[in-house]
């Protein structure tokens, strides 16, 4: 049986990794190249790099840190943030991630989905997708949640899916940071139209919230969080051991 991923989110701005509520009001916390060491050596399976705002300042991703981290941690590292040409996926893969996830860049050019997968294999392209709520539909948000594009997000997702995408993430903005939980509603919807893995993003606030996640929806590949492993509320090696025994497939290191 497939195990369920646990993935840290690392959120870099200016070097620094930060995390807010609801994509705003971001904190400096600590190192990325550190906390990657400090969650490799916890357990977590595999990790994301976000440099949140390569795509609004219109600038290249943090190229020196990545490079860094991957001399270092030796798990699958996925990395995003202002990728926008098929050359940003040659660079970013060239300084050791191992996928690349693309999301403003993708929407601003939709045949890069395309493109990229067919250089690289589709198992190297994550489209990650914010999604939040504006009339009782799932919206796609562009440029770090700033920029409403008025996309249908499960329209969005199968149109990126067809085009080579591997794997989504799922970024519930309407969840993001608040600790009640990862939004099962959208989660549900987009694991119903997804033949590639899903990743669960935005809400965790307990361990109870993942055994919730991967219990209610076993589609569902993997959840992702920052705050609660960064701040130190929850524990990878105690998440783990209580998914074990709730009988959910889990790497144990």
């Amino acid at each position: 049986m497939i195990t369920k991923r646990i993935i840290p989110c690392l959120d870099v701005r200016n070097g620094q990794v930060v995390k807010g509520t609801n994509f705003v009001g971001l904190k400096e916390i600590d190192s990325p190249v550190a906390l990657a060491e400090e969650y490799s050596r916890c357990g977590a399976d595999e990790l994301v790099f976000y440099d949140i705002t390569a795509s609004s300042d219109g600038r290249k991703i943090f190229t020196d840190i990545l490079t860094e981290t991957a001399r270092n941690v030796f798990i699958p590292l996925t990395v995003g943030g202002g990728i926008y040409e098929v050359t940003d996926f040659d660079r970013v893969l060239k300084c050791g991630a191992d996928k690349v996830s693309v999301n403003s860049g993708a929407i601003k050019d939709p045949s890069l989905i395309g493109r990229a997968a067919k250089l690289y294999g589709n198992q190297c392209v994550v489209l990650s997708v914010d999604v939040k709520r504006v009339n009782d539909k799932f919206t796609v948000f562009a440029k770090g949640g700033r920029e409403n594009t008025g996309l249908d997000a499960l329209d969005w997702i199968k149109r990126g899916i067809d085009d080579g995408a591997g794997e989504i993430v799922l970024n519930s903005i309407d969840t993001d940071g608040v600790k009640k939980g990862f939004d099962l509603e959208m989660l549900a919807a987009v694991c119903e139209i997804s033949s590639v893995p899903v990743i669960a993003s935005g809400g965790a606030g307990c361990i109870e919230d993942f055994i919730t996640l991967f219990r209610t929806l076993p589609k569902v590949d993997a959840g992702l969080a920052a705050s609660i492993f960064h701040f130190g509320e929850v524990a990878i090696k105690d998440l783990k051991a209580e998914m074990a025994r709730n009988n959910i497939p889990t790497r144990i290191v």
